[in-house]
């Protein structure tokens, strides 16, 4: 497959490389000394197998890398909106785009019945210009699972995760989905096919939502906030929260607050992405992250007053 993939930070980098690696045709858009390395050393990612260099190509502008039969886009959530118009520029006519943003994403009411069908939301796509460039038809969900950095300009670190979890809106088995499925599990992902992708979403998000923020306020690991008895508990109360919220919508959770807990504890001495944006000096995913539950809470008539608590102080942390 033609595969561009339009942010090759941490995930986008680890997915450009294991892909490139697999003999799939991959290139990749950055800017900055990151797009400077990889065009004068190569992508290099260094995982559990040892180091690898991807010679791949690389631009500042989709448009220029050619033809593709799938574009992901690896930017940050509240990245999405400032490459939409280049991305929608750059598609062919079978063109399919994966998003692999955490958070709620600004497509989720698309191609949903009921009461909110097509409904915009707000925290993601506030101008509603992404909706209006990147149409649902185009467009394939993912929920992404590894964890990674970008140990150097060009250099990628694999951490931890190979899971992609992908899914078409409307929960179709179609051709493309299946294609993309096939080539991540030929790059070593596993890359399992949902028929029910918010759900799969939603998951996720049970630990973004509430780790996240926990994290960024205290400066504490995956591992110390679920072992400290006092945050573990407001994490708990925080993720019923969310609990009510995603059920109000139709989602059903496959396990229990406590087991979630203890999965996110067994990953260990990590820094959430919240945190490490914000101590890094970057924009941190408040929106995607805790807004869009906030916002899908008010949908639902449902009141959150943790999530709420959480949301003002770690809004104001990332102005500090």
């Amino acid at each position: 497959m033609r595969i561009a993939i339009v942010g090759v930070g941490a995930i986008g980098g680890l997915l450009a490389a294991r892909l490139a690696k697999a003999g799939e045709e991959v290139s990749v858009v950055a800017r900055g000394a990151h797009l400077a390395a990889i065009r004068a050393e190569g992508l290099k990612l260094i995982d559990a197998e040892g180091e690898y260099t991807a010679r791949v190509a690389a631009s500042d502008r989709l448009a220029e890398l050619g033809p593709q039969d799938c574009v992901v886009l690896g930017v940050k959530a509240h990245q999405v909106e400032d490459v939409a118009a280049d991305v929608a520029a750059a598609l062919g006519s079978q063109t399919a785009v994966l998003t692999a943003q955490n958070g709620v994403p600004w497509w989720y009411f698309s191609g949903l019945g009921g009461p909110h069908a097509g409904r915009r939301l707000e925290s993601v796509d506030p101008r509603g210009r992404i909706g209006e460039l990147l149409p649902a038809e185009r467009l394939i969900g993912s929920v992404v699972y590894p964890a990674a950095e970008i140990a150097a300009p060009g250099v990628i670190r694999h951490i931890e995760g190979n899971r992609f979890t992908l899914g078409e809106l409307d929960g179709a088995e179609t051709p493309r989905v299946a294609a993309l499925s096939q080539a991540l599990t030929r790059a070593g992902f596993k890359a399992p096919v949902s028929s029910d992708i918010r759900s799969e979403i939603w998951m996720k998000l049970w630990g973004n939502a509430t780790l996240n923020p926990v994290s960024a306020l205290t400066g504490a690991t995956l591992e110390a906030m679920c072992r400290f008895p006092p945050t573990r508990a407001l994490i708990a109360e925080m993720m019923a929260e969310v609990k009510a919220v995603a059920e109000a919508h139709g989602v059903r959770f496959r396990i229990s607050i406590d087991k979630r807990i203890a999965g996110a504890e067994a990953v260990g001495a990590h820094k959430t992405s919240m945190l490490q944006d914000i101590e890094a000096g970057r924009a941190p995913e408040i929106e995607a992250l805790v807004g869009s539950v906030l916002e899908m809470g008010r949908i639902a008539g449902l009141a959150c007053p943790r999530l709420e608590a959480a949301y003002a102080m770690v809004k104001l942390r990332a102005l500090a």
